[in-house]
């Protein structure tokens, strides 16, 4: 978004990818080893290709990413009563030099570019980001919905000024993510028309990974142990098309968050759109006979006693 709005690019650039970029002496790699060939905005998302975000960062610089960061919700600490609401850090030149006493590097914006380096946010932050990628709006989180039946006014939140197009090219490629032919979160999308989910699948890396890994291929997430794991993350909304729910999911040390998290998120969401069980119709045909055997071992409580079932054995 800080590209298309600063004019650097357009929804139709395209930018190659050979699986990394070279800066500095320096390799920063794409997640795909092999590349993604030619890639497009709407490809860079669905198939989150990491080399389309290093070379336009670059390009629109880390000021300008950071500014349209706030304005999404990072870096931002929201009025709300809790103790643990943190603000992050949505670093930028001058949050460095202040910080660190350093001047800010390319390869940090690189590492920016795509949540990585200085980056800090939490999932209430990733939640509101979303909320307003979907709306356009300033959205703004609140805990308390009502107080003795009574409930509480919601002011309109206020338009983020973003050109229409731009933020429909954006809400393209998340449809993409879930709902595309290659897209990362395809397995876990929701087949109901009503209720289709839009969302962005990421990975947060934990450990460095040396050139000579690299080299002779990075080990898999499955054969590290527990805690040198990615954490694996999951951004999205739905419906689609009338957006009421944005979710964020992040599963420590999970993996891939197309595997552990969107599954998750798209879960919560059905649950809240259908206000209960939802209807195994929801899901992908291939996927409704495993969803229904899990369904029928889950000991789900009463919703009146809040008693759980007791299970017998044959």
């Amino acid at each position: 978004l800080a590209a298309l709005e600063a004019g650097v690019i357009t929804a139709d650039t395209r930018v190659s990818c050979p699986g990394y970029i070279e800066f500095g002496g320096r390799r920063f790699h794409c997640w795909k080893r092999a590349g993604h060939g030619t890639v497009s905005l709407q490809r860079s998302l669905s198939e989150s290709c990491d080399v389309y975000y290093y070379d336009i960062a670059q390009k629109v610089g880390i000021d300008k990413i950071a500014e349209m960061g706030r304005r999404l919700g990072l870096g931002q600490r929201f009025d709300l009563p809790m103790s643990a609401v943190t603000e992050g850090i949505m670093p930028d030149k001058a949050w460095k030099m202040e910080r660190h006493k350093q001047d800010w590097r390319i390869g940090d914006t690189i590492n920016a570019s795509i949540g990585q380096g200085y980056v800090l946010t939490s999932p209430l932050q990733l939640a509101v980001m979303t909320a307003r990628i979907a709306s356009g709006r300033a959205v703004a989180p609140r805990l308390v919905r009502m107080v003795n039946d009574q409930a509480l006014p919601v002011p309109e939140a206020p338009p983020l000024g973003l050109t229409p197009e731009h933020l429909a090219a954006v809400q393209q490629g998340m449809y993409e993510v879930v709902n595309g032919e290659r897209g990362t979160a395809k397995s876990s999308r929701i087949v109901d028309p009503t209720l289709v989910m839009a969302g962005k699948t990421g990975t947060s890396q934990v450990r460095n990974i040396s050139a000579a890994e690299r080299e002779s291929g990075v080990i898999s997430n499955d054969d590290l142990p527990w805690n040198r794991r990615d954490h694996a993350l999951y951004v999205g909304y739905a419906p689609y098309d009338a957006p009421r729910y944005a979710i964020s999911v992040v599963v420590e040390h999970g993996g891939g968050g197309s595997t552990a998290a969107a599954p998750i998120a798209r879960d919560i969401l059905l649950r809240a759109l259908s206000n209960g069980m939802p209807s195994l119709d929801a899901y992908p045909s291939s996927q409704r006979g495993r969803i229904e055997t899990m369904l029928n071992e889950l000991p789900l409580r009463d919703p009146v006693t809040g008693i759980a079932p007791v299970r017998t054995r044959a």
